[in-house]
């Protein structure tokens, strides 16, 4: 047996409970792994919430998490006693997920990890923890939805996230210039420390005169995590041959009214969307970083 947090049914927060369920059985193929931490995400929000479709509930939540191999029945890459990751793969959605003491995933959503110092505290898995799905969520944005490239500028519209503190760090190293946002003035100054080039405050007005003021043809790419409500407007910084690439909706809306393609994206400009898995993933960027 081994604890977990289950989710019986759609709902809100009260829905989960702390309980004790069988431990898992990895099937041939896939990893049992004894987890030492588990990052929260919006995804799990809306999984909870009941707009993940296919899920069946009961289920224990989480898409990622971090740990040690207990066993890896026909595995190939991995052994039992390496430190990993392991993200997405239908975790928490399709089988039961990473808000429990063990979770038994697939072979390909594992990736291993560097060793950990000798006697790790609970703060280094806490950080460790917190790493895996925000890196390939980046990574993915990145070389998938945005194809950057260096040389480039970006915006990131909801920079001040972690997904958008992530992004700045992993551009800076790519080699972009980056303009970041974030509503609050006060988180200015820890954008600036944080790698981004220039910070735009996102009151309401629209952004796109701020933005050209300082880039008079516009972004390279745009990396929109605010979501639907901020689109159009997002859409409007890119240059001609820009790309605006769809990763996040932190402000919680999904769809859109109205949306006219041919009026509301501008000419030459591309509208992307990343939502990809671990095989976007780059095992050794994950380590490196």
């Amino acid at each position: 047996m081994m604890k977990a947090v289950v989710a019986d049914a759609p709902g809100p927060p009260h829905v989960l409970r702390l309980t004790e369920i069988p431990r898992p059985t990895p099937s041939p193929g896939c990893a049992l792994l004894k987890i030492k931490a588990f990052g929260l995400n919006r995804a799990e929000l809306f999984t909870r919430q009941g707009h993940s479709p296919g899920v069946a509930f009961p289920r224990v939540l989480g898409i990622e998490c971090v740990g040690v191999v207990e066993s890896a029945p026909g595995c190939d890459s991995i052994t039992p006693g390496q430190t990993v990751a392991a993200i997405m793969g239908g975790m928490g959605r399709q089988f039961d997920g990473s808000y429990a003491e063990y979770v038994a995933v697939p072979e390909s959503s594992v990736f291993l990890l560097d060793a950990p110092p000798p006697a790790p505290t609970r703060d280094y898995w806490a950080t460790l923890g917190a790493i895996p799905e925000m890196f390939q969520t980046v990574w993915g944005s990145l070389t998938v939805g945005l194809e950057a490239k260096a040389g480039e500028t970006l915006l990131i519209r909801g920079g001040s996230s972690s997904i958008g503190m992530t992004t700045t760090c992993l551009a800076k190293r790519m080699g972009l210039t980056v303009y970041s946002t974030t509503r609050n003035p006060q988180k200015c100054d820890k954008l600036l420390s944080n790698g981004a080039d220039h910070v735009l405050i996102d009151d309401g007005s629209p952004l796109r005169a701020k933005l050209r003021a300082l880039l008079p043809a516009g972004a390279d790419k745009v990396l929109e995590l605010v979501g639907t409500s901020t689109l159009l407007d997002s859409l409007g910084c890119a240059r001609l041959g820009g790309v605006v690439c769809m990763t996040g909706i932190l402000g919680s809306q999904w769809t859109m009214e109205a949306f006219t393609p041919m009026e509301d994206i501008p000419t030459g400009v591309r509208l992307t969307s990343y939502s990809g898995g671990a095989g976007d993933l780059d095992p050794g960027r994950l380590r490196e970083f």
